[in-house]
């Protein structure tokens, strides 16, 4: 295990990383938010959907630090005397599960179409390009929620599936450009005049020497997935008031905004600022890292 560790920090990739204080201090930002919302039923003080435990008595309490604070509630309450701080934990919990979700079955499925319809080429590649085209004419949040309102009901697995449909297009187009470029290459001419079946060239020589950039579109995609799901839930039509959101926190503690209980939108939005904005530093090192030359563009 040790000498596994040791070999992972002497690489190329390792050593860069840690060179870039920026990436770091995103790197940790979000694995803090990560592990609270993984460990939210140990951390939190309270479960926030529990009816059976939450007080109307304990109702808009500020932060602890304020005068009418109270403990345990760090952050304050919201207007059902929920605490903020272990509403924005059990919230991420769910921030996390639709970018995981998204990224994970939007890559796969984005990426295959891509990969086979740049290296067959024919009608398949002409359809899947009009589909994708066809796609992006349109705004990813106007389809999830046009697809979230023919249902009638929400849940997270159809606001993930709502998401994913617009979603895998950029995987796809992303991979088929770099498996034109790639499948030209001597070594995948090699394999297919040795007689090597296609599926073998595909993933032997081709995947593995265009998968990379997919890789910067995950990192940008994930913070793009989570704020769209916040979006979803503050308009009304994603997450489900049974579930925790910090797009629903949002879209509640604006009816208070003016009323001065500032903490009911001020905390949920600032994690959600810190993890969007976190990711999207880690995403452009790893632009840079994949391909130096966008630094002088």
């Amino acid at each position: 295990m040790l000498n596994k560790i040791n070999q992972i920090r002497k690489t190329k990739f390792f050593i860069h990383f840690i060179k870039k204080p920026i990436a770091v201090t995103a790197l940790i930002v979000i694995s803090i938010l990560f592990l609270g919302a993984l460990f939210a039923p140990v951390i939190a003080p309270q479960n926030p959907y529990d009816m059976d435990k939450l007080d109307l008595a304990n109702s808009l309490l500020p932060p602890i630090w304020m005068e009418g604070g109270q403990s345990p509630y760090l952050l304050g309450t919201d207007v059902q005397g929920r605490d903020i701080f272990s509403t924005i934990l059990y919230g991420s919990r769910t921030s996390f599960l639709v970018g995981i979700s998204v990224v994970v079955i939007s890559g796969l499925l984005g990426g295959g179409i891509g990969l086979f319809a740049g290296y067959f080429g024919g009608i398949f590649d002409t359809v899947v390009m009009r589909t994708a085209d066809t796609v992006l004419s349109f705004s990813k949040t106007l389809i999830a929620m046009l697809l979230l309102g023919v249902f009638r009901h929400s849940s997270i697995i159809l606001v993930i599936l709502a998401i994913v449909i617009s979603d895998w297009v950029q995987y796809a187009r992303t991979i088929r450009g770099e498996v034109l470029s790639v499948k030209e290459e001597e070594y995948v001419l090699a394999s297919q005049a040795i007689g090597g079946t296609s599926l073998r060239t595909v993933f032997k020589h081709v995947l593995p020497n265009s998968v990379s950039p997919l890789l910067v579109v995950a990192a940008v995609d994930f913070g793009i997935a989570i704020m769209l799901e916040a979006t979803l839930s503050f308009l009304g039509v994603g997450i489900p008031v049974t579930q925790p959101s910090l797009g629903m926190m949002i879209s509640q503690g604006r009816n208070y905004l003016y009323a001065g209980k500032w903490w009911l939108i001020f905390f949920p939005g600032l994690t959600l600022m810190a993890l969007v904005f976190s990711l999207n530093l880690i995403s452009d090192w790893l632009r840079d890292e994949i391909d130096p030359k966008v630094k002088n563009i």
